[in-house]
């Protein structure tokens, strides 16, 4: 028997529900993947012009953090009170996140939502007809037994014996489902799983759009995208300020490898780095 709790035409309407909102869910991975795509276009642009610049600085002072740690052994040892260096930080390369994959959607029941009751009577008489009525015979042995079994189906007709009917059928080989209806309330669980699957995947994509649109390489990809439609260059112009880092952290390691640790200006140098990294080193 047919659910009292929803009727054929509103399984129908369940479906197309769901089917709208996979559809949602298409665009919005759509609208993702593009975005993340863009962005990562740019990524590997600024990476491609800075990175190796920032792996150039990012060595230097690694060296001069060498240089300092021995300027301030060295100054410990002749009684100056000096705060230990802070090690540098390797300048980490942007990365996006990647939106993991779907699941696939619970399988649905057998027979779907066609005919989710038992079909009429009528209905069952009419299949048995297209299945076994003698003219489809393709010999006349076939015939033969195809009027003996069209004979069975007339007397169950006639007798209103629905379930002599369906063994009939069935022994023709139609679908259970067709003969015997479908699980209207095994259909309906399976919209709301499916439902509730296609809006727990939603909620990702949509968390991830939203931290990509967020994602400072996109903002940055946004602003440079804007200027580069000026005429400007804004890569090239960070390029120079890191060349002019490298050239500066140079000369200091140049200064530092070469100061004895008993003179004035290895306290001062090692004073001035350390205000600069936002230390500091106390009076001797």
């Amino acid at each position: 028997m047919i659910s009292q709790a929803i009727t054929p035409r509103e399984l129908d309407r369940r479906r197309d529900q769901l089917a709208d909102l996979q559809r949602y869910l298409a665009g919005q991975e759509s609208d993702y993947a593009q975005l993340r795509q863009r962005v990562q276009r740019f990524v590997d642009r600024y990476i491609a012009a800075l990175g190796p610049l920032y792996m150039e600085l990012d060595a230097l002072e690694s060296q001069l953090y060498c240089a300092m740690c021995y300027l301030h052994e060295a100054l410990g040892r002749n009684g100056v009170d000096a705060r230990a260096p802070e090690p540098p930080r390797a300048t980490p390369l942007p990365q996006l996140l990647q939106l993991p994959a779907g699941a696939p959607l619970p399988a649905e029941p057998e027979g779907g939502l066609v005919q989710v009751g038992p079909p009429p009577l009528k209905t069952l008489y009419r299949r048995a007809a297209m299945r076994l009525h003698p003219d489809l015979a393709p010999d006349d042995s076939q015939r033969r037994a195809r009027e003996q079994q069209m004979a069975e189906v007339n007397e169950a007709y006639a007798a209103s014996d629905r379930a002599r009917l369906e063994r009939l059928l069935l022994a023709a080989g139609e679908s259970p489902v067709r003969v015997k209806g479908g699980n209207a309330d095994a259909v309906l669980e399976w919209l709301r799983q499916a439902e509730r699957a296609v809006q727990g995947r939603l909620r990702v994509v949509q968390a991830h759009l939203a931290a990509l649109q967020a994602h400072p390489m996109h903002q940055l990809c946004e602003a440079i995208t804007r200027a580069e439609a000026k005429g400007l260059e804004p890569l090239e112009v960070m390029a120079k300020r890191l060349r002019a880092q490298i050239t500066e952290r140079r000369q200091e390691l140049y200064i530092g490898q070469r100061l004895q640790p008993d003179s004035g200006m290895a306290e001062a140098f090692l004073r001035q780095r350390q205000q600069r990294l936002g230390g500091g080193i106390a009076a001797h």
